[in-house]
């Protein structure tokens, strides 16, 4: 029999699925003037795409010099962005980081989405769509293979194995909230959670061998994760452009993927801790909690920033040293400025402890982090395109109408993945809340069983005047 302590434990937990479940059927006005705005961003896209689709590479701007461009640079970005499941989901999972446990899912969730947009600019910036197939390992009818010292079929390999364990890790952590959706849902989604649900009934097998494949993945993706980013930033060092061929891209790249995926993860938070009625899971110590650590990889990404000034400025290549010089005053200087701020400066608001519990500040910093992230990939391409090892090759390049068109096109295509998955699957984890409230409740029941017996001993040794037995 359950006494009342039991009873109590198991309403509260009933109102956790129940506050999820209603989060997926019944979110606030906002949301679907969320998808209106994601769907029309989409739109313009495709117009734009269908454009240069028709006419050629000509209304993207892309010539000799700046052959990558935009494209290249969006792509980088939202590599980076997918880094934050892994971050949240993964290391922090095997620290035991119990403060992750409301908004890992949505984490991961961005985690897909973002290698499924950054998937789309590689193929974009081909022109030829129809040859997207030519970067896979096979032997065409010309008799030639992919060149596999290109860091661009590294690229081809990383990701796609970097999407489909992102996939799979996503999944296999969502199969107990499955079962408790297929245990409340009616019509398609009985259907749909029947199926992905595996057959779940929560034995006690099942759980075992649950947390043993949660945790192999966990594992699995954190190197995963960190050599993604670092054969992206070989598509850079590999080369002998001024400004590329440095040494320090690759944790360079990772500590900025961290820094773009924390920061999109605030954003997140404060979108669907309104959207969803989540205040009572996505608390503000969590918030508190992910700030201090947004602000510990921007600092990171600031010493690496002057790592790479400083090697450059005082080294011997004089290519290099034009290329940085003219970061901060040629042409991409107010960019370059932005960047600086906005990730260096900006950041030091999430140290102050007012700040970071001011949701609407916090939403605004984490846009002008991710601004500057966004830039940070824009000064990477640009400024040695424009300023190569051939001075008739210099060229000026800003973005056209049609680049940026699809840029924020991606911005669309991702919100409607996202804003989807959040109305058909849960974003917030059921059973690891209710884990969560568990371990919480059982920590106070131990401190307040320690606080009686210190009352007791205290008690016992003003009586007696000596050391009491009761407690022994």
């Amino acid at each position: 029999m359950y006494n009342e302590k039991d009873i109590n434990e198991q309403i509260a937990w009933a109102k956790i699925n129940a506050d999820v479940l209603r989060s997926m059927e019944n979110p606030r006005k906002g949301y679907w003037l969320a998808v209106l705005i994601c769907v029309l961003m989409l739109i313009c896209a495709a117009f734009a795409e269908y454009i240069q689709y028709t006419t050629g590479m000509g209304p993207a701007n892309l010539n000799n010099p700046h052959m990558w461009g935009m494209y290249i640079s969006t792509f980088v970005f939202w590599i980076g962005m997918s880094h934050s499941g892994t971050l949240l989901s993964a290391i922090l999972h095997i620290i035991h980081a119990d403060w992750r446990k409301p908004i890992y899912r949505f984490a991961e969730a961005m985690t897909t989405f973002s290698l499924m947009t950054a998937g789309l600019f590689p193929i974009i910036h081909l022109g030829r769509v129809w040859n997207m197939y030519w970067v896979l390992p096979y032997v065409s009818d010309r008799g030639h293979w992919p060149n596999f010292r290109s860091p661009l079929v590294w690229d081809a390999f990383a990701i796609s194995t970097y999407l489909s364990a992102s996939m799979l890790f996503l999944f296999i952590g969502m199969i107990p909230d499955l079962a408790i959706c297929r245990d409340n849902a009616k019509g398609w989604r009985k259907k749909l959670y029947t199926v992905l649900s595996l057959g779940w009934m929560g034995t006690d097998r099942q759980w075992r061998n649950f947390r043993k494949t949660y945790l192999l993945m966990a594992c699995f993706l954190i190197p995963l994760a960190v050599s993604v980013h670092s054969i992206v930033s070989a598509d850079f060092a590999m080369s002998i452009m001024p400004g590329w061929h440095v040494t320090t891209f690759p944790p360079y790249f990772v500590a900025g993927a961290l820094y773009s995926g924390c920061a999109a993860i605030i954003t997140l938070f404060v979108l669907l801790r309104y959207f969803f009625r989540f205040e009572e899971y996505m608390t503000t110590p969590i918030m508190e909690k992910t700030c201090k650590l947004t602000f510990a990889i921007a600092m990171v990404w600031t010493y690496l920033n002057l790592v790479e000034f400083c090697s450059v400025w005082y080294g011997h290549d004089i290519y290099n040293k034009e290329v940085l010089i003219a970061k901060a005053t040629g042409p991409y200087a107010w960019v370059f400025w932005i960047m600086i701020f906005c990730g260096s400066v900006v950041p030091f608001t999430l140290a102050v402890q007012k700040l970071r519990r001011h949701m609407p500040t916090m939403f605004v910093v984490s846009l002008l982090l991710n601004l500057s992230m966004f830039f940070e990939r824009w000064m990477i391409v640009a400024p040695t395109l424009s300023m190569s090892h051939d001075p008739h090759q210099w060229d000026i390049m800003y973005a056209s109408v049609v680049q940026w068109a699809i840029v924020f096109g991606s911005f669309g295509w991702f919100g409607l993945l996202f804003l989807v998955f959040v109305k058909i699957f849960p974003s917030v984890s059921m059973y690891e809340v209710k884990e969560m409230v568990f371990h919480r409740r059982r920590h106070l029941v131990n401190e307040e069983a320690a606080a009686r017996f210190h009352r007791r001993k205290d008690d016992s040794q003003t009586t007696t005047g000596e050391p009491g037995l009761e407690g022994a």
